[in-house]
């Protein structure tokens, strides 16, 4: 999962117990703060236990399943071979009779989901169970997980809000999928401070559920505020020459090339020319020591429909030429937007840059993505009324202009080399060959 992941949810299970599986064969799938992933088997097999259940939180290196090789489970260890003494087949008999006895006693205690239409995870199930919940029960609990689905949180809430006699209202943990309400957190006396204020809702308000990565997100952009100390720098960019070559060679470039020219290419090269320039800028932050990263891994930020974002990472950025940028640039966009990018697409990026200007942003004050020190906004491009030195003397005239904001850890790197770099930025893009070829 990459050195930066540490945990993942368990989203659902793909087999069940007793199923084949083949090589290969994704088994479960795992949602990061970022990316939902199938996990593929390493083996042949026959799947014989599960560890985990839907929504659990997994550690990485955790077993989550165990899979039967030939009659022996993938791990296990077999024991010498030990002779038990016959058993009359008439206690056989009576131990068959007395479980059967058994099994009916409580299957006429425990709701029958076979019949519900909805999805329920086993802890979920159990948990009902416990708290003789019933399946009309259930079904009228809003869910918060993978489509709809009831998660742990969900349910709890919902036992806890019957006990008081309390609507059933949903809760969300306030911090993090690992944390729950607790009795213990509430303040034991009114002059000790609560973590949190409490938020009331109106009768007329609409409480509406954070998603799973819109929670991670939250929780990822608090903890950066809190580790590094955030300053920006501003530069205002004359791009003039940029808009005009690319409006010249867009239609050629698409038709030799089979990818469509943006502007998001042009500025990644920039940034990663800076990167080479200052290298103190593609590091990052280990406790007292700092790691001078080898690769220029550029991450840049892509929108989502839920409106959630997502940092797709263009590896080893500085060896690609424009037209290699172009086609790395288009196809982890188009592949963020539909959810098809891998694990190992959003990890190890060394610096990032996101694009406010594509909503219409003048300019913009990013959050640093950790384990990263800096990230790079880029304003909208506009025409703006300019004075235009000349050997003729100086006059006004109409160009393409934009912000870059770049934000940067303070802790190690300095307002100096923090506004050298974007004005490195800055200089490439407008000293931009109108006659390039690409």
């Amino acid at each position: 999962m990459g050195e930066s992941v540490a945990e993942a949810t368990l989203t659902s299970w793909l087999k069940e117990v007793g199923d084949s599986i083949e090589l290969d064969e994704a088994v479960f799938e795992i949602a990061t703060d970022k990316v939902d992933s199938e996990v593929p088997s390493e083996v042949e097999g026959v799947l014989v236990e599960k560890r985990f259940d839907v929504d659990d939180v997994i550690k990485v290196g955790q077993t989550v399943a165990v899979i039967e090789l030939n009659g022996t489970p993938e791990g296990a260890v077999a024991g010498p071979e030990s002779v038990a003494e016959p058993v009359a087949s008439e206690e056989v008999e009576a131990i068959e009779k007395d479980m059967q006895v058994a099994k009916e006693s409580v299957a006429s205690q425990v709701p029958d989901f076979s019949h519900s239409e909805r999805f329920y995870s086993p802890l979920v199930k159990n948990i009902a169970r416990e708290e003789g919940i019933s399946v009309a029960e259930l079904e009228g609990i809003h869910g918060s997980g993978k489509e709809g689905r009831v998660t742990k949180h969900d349910i709890m809430a919902y036992v806890e809000e019957r006990k008081e006699g309390q609507p059933a209202t949903r809760q969300e943990p306030a911090v993090s999928l690992e944390t729950k309400p607790s009795p213990e957190a509430a303040p034991a006396k009114p002059a000790e401070k609560p973590a949190a204020s409490k938020v009331q809702a109106g009768v007329a308000d609409e409480r509406i559920p954070m998603s799973r990565m819109g929670k991670l997100i939250a929780q990822h952009m608090a903890e950066s505020v809190a580790t590094s100390a955030h300053v920006q720098s501003f530069i205002e960019v004359d791009v003039t020459n940029i808009v005009q070559w690319r409006e010249k060679v867009k239609a050629d470039f698409e038709k030799r090339e089979g990818e469509k020219l943006t502007f998001t290419p042009i500025f990644l090269e920039a940034v990663a020319k800076a990167l080479k320039k200052f290298p103190m800028l593609n590091i990052s932050v280990d406790g007292d020591s700092i790691i001078k990263r080898k690769n220029i891994n550029i991450g840049m930020a892509a929108a989502l429909p839920d409106g959630n974002l997502i940092v797709p990472v263009i590896k080893n950025a500085d060896q690609l030429n424009l037209v290699g940028m172009a086609r790395a640039v288009n196809d982890l966009a188009q592949r963020a937007r539909n959810n098809a990018l891998k694990p190992n697409e959003i990890k190890d990026g060394t610096y990032t840059v996101t694009n406010v200007g594509s909503f219409g942003s003048v300019f913009g004050t990013p959050i640093i993505n950790q384990p990263q020190v800096g990230i790079l906004a880029l304003g909208a491009i506009r025409k703006m009324p300019s004075v235009i030195e000349t050997e003729e003397g100086d006059f006004i005239g109409i160009r393409s202009k934009m912000f870059l904001s770049h934000s940067y850890d303070h802790r190690v790197v300095n307002g100096a080399l923090g506004g050298m770099f974007v004005k490195a930025v800055a200089d490439f893009l407008e000293s931009w060959d109108l006659n390039r070829e690409f």
